[in-house]
């Protein structure tokens, strides 16, 4: 039996696990040096967002639901829910809008059916769930099998323990705008990658000037891109680094790679350019077969966008739960 299945009390029983559905919180940050990658949410807004409906700080660990999602049924209590995206939802069989907190009862079932746009919605519960830290974070990174809910993904059968049932009431019926970073529809935004000199001035323009493709090859570990070939001057095999969330790699396929939540804390290819933190959460809802472009911005203008975008989403959170 799973530790999940043996949570006593207040629950959201998961009749129906959907694709890739996991605990996730702000991230396991500055573990780096242990080799342990931050995971966390892909599209932290949206975290963000689901968290402050139901009156939690905006890093709780909330459940990350992708492409298609869960059916829960709530056993041993009360709880107030909210998802964050742009999805369906289900509250016993009536269609609910998403961005809205409400109140669930012993019995309900609440489900989500599928993300209509982006790749990804983020369900919380008021107080979080019941789940061990480590290293500081709530957060699932299935490859190590660590966080979350015994390390992976959720399944059929599993009880998600609530950490405050009956919380939250106060928070129902608040309602957020569709808040849809993939919505925003211009280049992703990068700043040159610590070795960008390996690639000639025409392999950089063609960076740029191409339209990449996420191929399937794409998870919470790593998007692989598929478009025109870039070769590396100095060879696609250097001394391995220290590889960010963002970091754009090129191996010897000259197919890109772009670093995500769960990668690796080093790499051994060459960075032609890093995503920049403003724009993260928009990647974080593209999915396979979505096409993009990469616009260059300079280490300055990066940093100017990321507080700007923090500081109008801060005044948005306290508008909402003012």
């Amino acid at each position: 039996m799973s530790e999940t299945a043996m949570t006593a009390g207040a629950s959201l029983q998961v009749d129906a696990p959907g694709m890739m559905t996991t605990l996730q919180d702000g991230g396991r940050q500055g573990q780096g040096h242990l080799g342990v990658p931050p995971s966390g949410a892909l599209d932290t807004m949206s975290l963000a967002l689901a968290n402050a409906l139901v009156g939690n700080a905006p890093d709780t660990g909330a459940l990350e639901i992708t492409l298609l999602g869960p059916t829960l049924v709530m056993k041993g209590g009360d709880c107030a829910v909210a998802v964050a995206g742009d999805a369906e939802v289900l509250h016993n069989d009536c269609r609910v809008a998403p961005f809205c907190s409400l109140w669930l009862r012993e019995g309900d079932v609440l489900t989500v059916r599928r993300v209509a746009s982006g790749a990804r919605a983020y369900l919380a519960v008021a107080g979080g769930f019941v789940a061990a830290p480590f290293l500081g974070s709530v957060a699932t990174l299935a490859r190590a099998g660590i966080g979350g809910f015994a390390g992976r993904p959720l399944a059929a059968g599993d009880q998600l323990g609530l950490a405050t049932p009956g919380g939250g009431e106060a928070s129902v019926g608040r309602r957020g705008e569709q808040h849809l970073p993939q919505r925003e529809k211009r280049a992703i935004r990068v700043v040159p990658g610590p070795q960008a000199g390996h690639f000639s001035r025409a392999k950089q323009a063609r960076f740029f000037s191409a339209e990449w493709t996420i191929s399937t090859l794409a998870d919470r570990m790593g998007y692989r891109l598929t478009g025109p070939a870039l070769a590396s001057a100095g060879g696609h095999n250097i001394v391995s680094d220290a590889l960010l969330t963002g970091s754009v790699q090129v191996p010897g396929d000259g197919q890109p790679i772009i670093a995500m939540n769960d990668r690796g804390t080093t790499g051994g290819y060459p960075k032609i350019a890093t995503v920049i933190r403003a724009d993260l959460a928009r990647l974080g809802q593209m999915k396979p077969g979505d096409r993009l472009r990469f616009e260059a911005v300079d280490v300055a203008h990066a940093e100017t966008l990321w507080r700007g975008r923090q500081e109008a989403f801060q005044a948005y959170l306290d508008r909402l739960t003012g």
